[in-house]
């Protein structure tokens, strides 16, 4: 697969094709629009996008239930997982509670709510957004994605070259030339995944155990026991959808802020006024001065008070900058920090409460009422990691890097909310083990500190990334984030390491068994798809059938899928060889997972004819995002039925004007036409026509439009000095109607059912991995055909053996 050389390498080749002649920037940028820029279109999902402050402030209110639960939670361990060793020295609180401050300022309000949030990738965050931001500016991607038709869509959109973006450019040309660098950047890509899917474990479990610790006088027993039943309850209702709750979770957790703040106000009046010196950070520098290696150890409870922090970033897609920014500088930030300032102030008179600051610290009359709103907000705390777990998932599968699942959309209304029936048992299985194995938050907190510190690592790096090669800003403004940030988050990863013996190891082990599924996965994943490119059917054979007496044409309409987004797949003539014959129609299709949010419908079929055209055999790419839905068979079929028909009349709408050259560029020539149309088909503007100097640098570009935001993209597939002669075709209509008649003859899925095993000549690890380990996930895990929605009533499979 030829890729495209970068874009100011081709800038540069236009410019000197240019040398004496005049054509204006408007018009040169218009002739590399496939390259450097796309236009939006209504309905694309970008945080630019403007909304009105009415709209904002509800999104604001709402993301309170949704984001704030596990930041918002972190009150009810946080002393307790600092002093684990009861109070010393009064003054430490003072140096706690002015760490606590700070962590927070820095962190999750200056850190997450004011640079990363504009990070995300057209609306979408977490560090899969991250990593696809990546790809689409940089060709880092291990499997390789970037052709030049991708550059159509409106959500890939780069910039115009300029000198400003030479230091981008070297970094991004590194990147590329470099297995290494893209390999690195893969796994702490995946290592981060792995960590927050690791969190749909512990948040649970230290936001239940610790909520439901209120009642802890009937006894250690009983309190893990009610804990666990109702982990169980909570993963048992994942099926129903978050909708079905969601109202409820804004109102309980905006109570819950207010409880916290209302409480830590009273402490702060009734018990000592004075914490408030906690703002000097001089308290910091003496705390360690007076507990040395011991205040260092304690930075693993204080770094629980940002738990959470993530989940600001990773929920962004349901919600906007503005109103995160909103919801937590305006809500969530002075509540959580009334609530630390009161405990301390509580604990500045009553030390010896520390095990059981948040409880003890409540005032008598309220008591039950504060537990019950507590086990509510912790139980919202644990959905909010569980939702975003399956998200995270969902995100994986459609980068190839996690073996395939049951994704259930659960709302019609929200998009983003998913259940995994797979992954939400075991993560119910691993919550009850280590509910029942580790009884306490204490090592609970110690895991969870690490689960959060190395992803809120790995987010400083991969936004540090972002800011040299798609923000492009100073020099000096980056160098301040990384040194502040990973000095920082340096500090706190060392900390909690300290304490991998008391229950550290736990995320990491999650960790290493997800990576490695996901590496496996992946790994294999892009072998096949190496093996198909090479061994892609030639055009030479596909004109030999029309000659071919042996095979016979059926009516109805036969569906090739295929993991090649350029050419015919080996299965195909395997398949030819065992079952003669082929449908009066036949498209093959390739699903392509593209490292953007969302596709929009009208710019997700993409089409061409596969020579003579009299075969009627067509070529489709069918492009995702990764928080796109694969539909049901009958509406999967009535939208291609729909875009096809549209491709078919266009394509004749060109040959009828006389101008067949206009639509005759092959799909693998980044030299193609793109043709936007309305609906019915009518077109307006003009062609632009490229002088003979640019036509190795730049592409025609055709733009039709009306006040229809429907819009449709094909390119046609070979020249017309290659075509075979044949019987003629029928008009547009007559080639619709024929379509939809094979439609209604009846639609066939012919997949192939293919095994993967390593040469004879590879090596031990090699054949392990692909013989042994990539065949056991394989097995048990769904197939191609549950995820592609695929109906069995309608399934031909085909088996064929890859040696990769």
């Amino acid at each position: 697969m030829a890729e495209s050389k970068p874009e100011t390498i081709e800038t540069l080749e236009v410019e000197k094709n240019l040398k004496g002649k005049k054509l204006s920037w408007a018009k040169l940028r218009r002739i590399e629009s496939l390259h450097l820029e796309a236009g939006r279109i209504s309905g694309t999902h970008d945080h630019r996008s403007k909304s009105d402050w009415r709209t904002t402030l509800i999104l604001a209110f709402q993301s309170i239930g949704i984001v704030y639960g596990d930041i918002g939670t972190s009150p009810l361990y946080v002393y307790a997982s600092t002093f684990t060793d009861g109070i010393k020295n009064n003054d430490d609180i003072l140096g706690v509670l002015s760490l606590i401050i700070y962590t927070i300022v820095l962190l999750p309000l200056t850190k997450y709510v004011f640079i990363v949030l504009w990070a995300n990738d057209n609306g979408d965050g977490g560090t899969f957004a991250l990593y696809s931001l990546i790809c689409r500016y940089a060709k880092v991607s291990l499997i390789p994605k970037d052709q030049p038709e991708d550059r159509q869509l409106s959500n890939y959109r780069l910039d115009t070259p300029s000198s400003q973006l030479k230091r981008a450019q070297k970094i991004k040309e590194k990147l590329e030339t470099s297995t290494y660098a893209k390999t690195v950047l893969f796994l702490v890509t995946i290592l981060g995944t792995s960590m927050v899917i690791g969190d749909g474990v512990l948040t649970p479990c230290i936001s239940v155990l610790s909520a439901v610790s209120g009642i802890q006088s009937v006894g250690t027993d009983a309190v893990v026991g009610l804990s666990i039943a109702i982990l169980v309850v909570l993963f048992s209702v994942q099926r129903f959808g978050t909708d079905k709750v969601g109202y409820s979770f804004a109102p309980i957790v905006f109570t819950w802020f207010c409880f916290i703040s209302g409480i830590g106000l009273y402490n702060l009046i009734t018990y000592d006024v004075g914490v408030l010196r906690a703002f000097n950070p001089k308290y910091i520098v003496d705390y360690f001065k007076r507990n040395g290696s011991h205040g260092w150890i304690s930075l693993g409870g204080v770094v629980l008070a940002i738990t959470g922090n993530e989940a600001m970033f990773a929920d962004l897609g349901h919600f906007n900058v503005r109103a995160i920014q909103i919801s937590f500088s305006g809500i969530v930030f002075p509540a959580i920090l009334l609530a630390y300032i009161g405990q301390a102030a509580y604990l500045r008179k009553f030390p010896e409460d520390v095990a059981d600051t948040f409880y003890k610290s409540c005032p008598h009359p309220i008591y039950w009422p504060m537990f019950v709103v507590a086990v509510c907000a912790a139980i919202i705390a644990s959905q909010a990691m569980i939702s975003g777990a399956f998200s995270i998932v969902t995100q994986s599968l459609s980068l190839s890097c996690f073996p395939r699942v049951k994704v259930v959309h659960t709302s019609t209304k929200y998009e983003g909310q998913v259940y995994i029936p797979e992954i939400n048992y075991v993560l119910m299985i691993a919550c009850v083990i280590v509910s029942a194995g580790f009884r306490t938050t204490d090592k609970i907190g110690n895991a969870y500190g690490i689960a959060v510190v190395t992803v809120m690592l790995i987010t400083t790096l991969m936004v540090t990334l972002i800011m040299l090669v798609v923000w492009k800003i100073s020099i000096w403004l980056i160098a301040l984030f990384f040194a502040v940030y990973v000095v920082v988050e340096g500090v706190y990863l060392s900390s909690v390491l300290y304490k991998f013996k008391q229950g550290g190891y736990l995320p990491l082990a999650f960790a290493l068994v997800l990576m490695i599924i996901m590496g496996i996965w992946h790994y294999v994943h892009r072998q096949i798809y190496v093996y198909e490119l090479n061994n892609k059917v030639s055009s030479e054979y596909i004109r030999d059938l029309v000659s071919d007496p042996k095979v016979n044409r059926v009516p109805g309409m036969g569906l090739i899928y295929s993991e090649l987004v350029q050419g015919i797949p080996p299965i195909f003539p395997h398949f030819l060889a065992n079952i003669p014959s082929l449908h009066s129609v036949v498209v093959v299709i390739s699903i392509k997972s593209f490292p953007v949010g969302k596709v929009a419908l009208d710019e997700r079929f993409l089409f061409r004819y596969v020579e003579p055209k009299e075969y009627r055999m067509f070529r489709c790419v069918v492009r995702y995002g990764y928080n796109d839905i694969i539909e049901e068979a009958a509406e999967f079929e009535a939208q291609l039925i729909d875009h096809l028909s549209e491709f078919i009349r266009l394509e004749q709408y060109f040959l009828e004007a006389g101008n067949p050259e206009a639509v005759s560029e092959p799909l693998t020539n980044p030299q193609h036409s793109t043709l936007l149309v309305n609906n019915e088909g009518r077109a307006k503007g003009s062609t632009v026509h490229i002088e003979e100097s640019l036509q190795q640098a730049a592409a025609s570009t055709l733009s039709f439009s009306s006040g229809s935001t429907k819009s449709f993209n094909a390119v046609n597939s070979v020249n017309s000095s290659n075509r075979i002669s044949g019987p003629p075709l029928q008009g547009a209509e007559a080639e619709m109607q024929y379509v939809q008649r094979a439609k209604e003859n009846g639609v066939v899925y012919l997949l192939g059912g293919t095994e993967v095993t390593a040469k004879q000549n590879s090596s031990f690890i090699k054949r392990m991995v692909v013989n042994y380990l990539y065949d056991f996930i394989r097995k048990n895990f769904r197939g191609n055909e549950k995820m592609l929605e695929i109906p069995n009533s309608r399934l031909v499979k085909v088996g064929m053996t890859y040696e990769i």
